[in-house]
């Protein structure tokens, strides 16, 4: 079988006169201009100078928290929270996306192999040719007609307006959104089991309080029985401090309720079957905060996660503007192949007379009806902006979040203070109250008023306590603290 080189001359003509005639209508093709994200901030959180840089978010949350039982539950969510889990098979996903983005601009290499078998009639031109040729050494033309072939075969599109290439770089750049977005989540989610944990703790501390009330309140109780043995009190007085003690007695069933609940929500958290929850409780009032600072609010723009995740969809969203844009431009492509054919599979290894190649160039671009390359273009025009104010709004939300923690921290502290004031105060009131009512100078209801009111105040310190361990948490989250290891 003679060589034979498919060149389409005629095509190559007419290509370039399309490739022209784009040219030309692609330059009507007005071009949208986003305005660039403003990323200005202010120099500090509260309004004073700040020259100091250093960030409490630099910190390892192994550092950041003390609490060994805290720090076993994150260790162990790390490894078997679900969700978190479902977010590091994302990350695989979006790193196959940018293998796959990038074999797209590479040539693509094939093996191609097959066999036919074509019987012709003999009153056809066909027919009559292979009636009468000799193939070789008087060998007539078989019939049927067998064709064996193999040959290896290549395609491949020239990036000639870097649209497949902006399309890995986006892919890339969606890659690292997704590992951002991780970030996010693992930050989210140690916050999450912190606070948590505190809110255990704290439902703790109140069931010892509601248990040391009812102690005092069962000798109330029974103070007052033994006064109206002597008629010195009234059956009234009984049965309001029985009131007293029964009331108490079924908060405590509510707070342990609330416990369980607790325990299970943790038990979640760290991917794990309801379980006890091992903690210690006994020094939650009187624990101490550490000093966090804050920096400078620029930091914000590389150290939370969602303001990073943020910048990246924007560039990503860039990347695919300008590969929509390169849609109005022809595509140029070419194919090419060599290999052996012939029509016995012993002729196959005769060159070069089984030799056959074939080098094929194409430029294809639209010419009419561009309303959907329109449209695709127009929609990642609107998706950059999009991402523009996503962008934004990230930046401006981490800054209001410390501006907000770093009030909450302060008013926090002063509210603990004052309610530390309050609590001592109760608490001394009640064996006061106790010794007027047995002298008869006072009324049993200002009794129990008393002890009501300070195991009131107890509990709202303890959730004050609770909340200023949670604050510190979320200020911590709030600077971009707790997702590198």
């Amino acid at each position: 079988m003679k060589n034979k080189i498919k060149v389409s001359i005629d095509k190559y003509k007419g290509g370039a006169m399309g490739f022209l005639l784009v040219l030309a209508l692609h330059s009507c093709i007005s071009t949208k201009q986003v305005r660039e994200p403003s990323t200005s901030l202010p120099d500090s959180y509260d309004g004073t100078v700040v020259s100091d840089s250093v960030n409490s978010a630099d910190l390892n949350w192994r550092e950041f928290f003390s609490d060994p039982y805290l720090v076993a539950l994150i260790d162990t969510a790390l490894v078997n929270n679900q969700e978190l889990n479902v977010m590091l098979q994302q990350i695989e996903v979006a790193r196959s996306e940018v293998k796959a983005r990038k074999g797209e601009y590479l040539p693509f290499v094939g093996v191609q192999a097959g066999a036919e078998v074509e019987k012709v009639g003999e009153y056809t031109r066909d027919g009559a040719v292979e009636k009468n040729l000799d193939i070789k050494d008087g060998e007539e033309f078989p019939e049927p007609l067998t064709d064996y072939s193999a040959a290896l075969v290549a395609s491949w599109e020239l990036d000639v307006w870097k649209k497949l290439r902006n399309s890995k770089k986006a892919a890339v750049m969606e890659y690292l959104a997704t590992v951002e977005g991780k970030n996010f989540m693992l930050t989210n989610l140690i916050s999450e089991i912190a606070d948590t944990y505190y809110e255990l703790l704290a439902l703790d501390n109140e069931l010892a309080i509601i248990d040391q009330n009812l102690a005092i309140q069962e000798n109330a109780l029974h103070m007052v029985r033994l006064q109206k043995q002597a008629a010195r009190a009234t059956e009234l007085a009984v049965r309001r401090f029985e009131a007293e003690v029964l009331k108490n007695k079924s908060h405590r069933f509510e707070v342990r309720q609330q416990q369980i609940e607790t325990e299970n929500k943790l038990s979640f958290l760290i991917g794990s079957k309801p379980h006890h929850i091992e903690r210690h409780a006994d020094r939650f009032i009187e624990s101490e905060t550490d000093t966090l600072y804050t920096g400078l609010p620029a930091q914000l723009l590389q150290n939370r996660p969602d303001i990073r995740q943020a910048e990246y969809e924007l560039q990503a969203a860039q990347l695919d503007v300008k590969a929509a844009r390169a849609n109005f431009y022809p595509s140029i492509g070419i194919k090419a192949g060599v290999g052996l054919q012939a029509f016995k599979p012993k002729f196959l290894t005769s060159t070069p007379e089984s030799l056959v190649y074939s080098a094929v160039g194409d430029i294809v671009g639209p010419l009419i009806n561009r309303n959907a390359i329109k449209a695709e273009y127009n929609a990642a025009t609107a998706q950059q902006l999009q991402a523009v104010y996503e962008y934004e709004k990230a930046i401006l939300q981490g800054y209001i979040e410390v501006s907000n923690q770093l009030a909450n921290i302060d008013n926090l502290r002063k509210n603990y203070e004052l309610k530390t004031q309050q609590v001592k105060a109760l608490t001394e009131s009640i064996e006061l109250s106790t010794r007027l009512f047995q002298s008869a100078r006072i009324e049993y209801i200002e009794v129990l008023l008393t002890q009501r009111e300070a195991l009131e105040s107890k509990m709202e310190l303890v959730e004050t306590k609770k909340e200023q361990m949670i604050a510190r948490v979320h200020m911590y989250r709030a600077l971009g603290g707790g997702w590198s290891s």
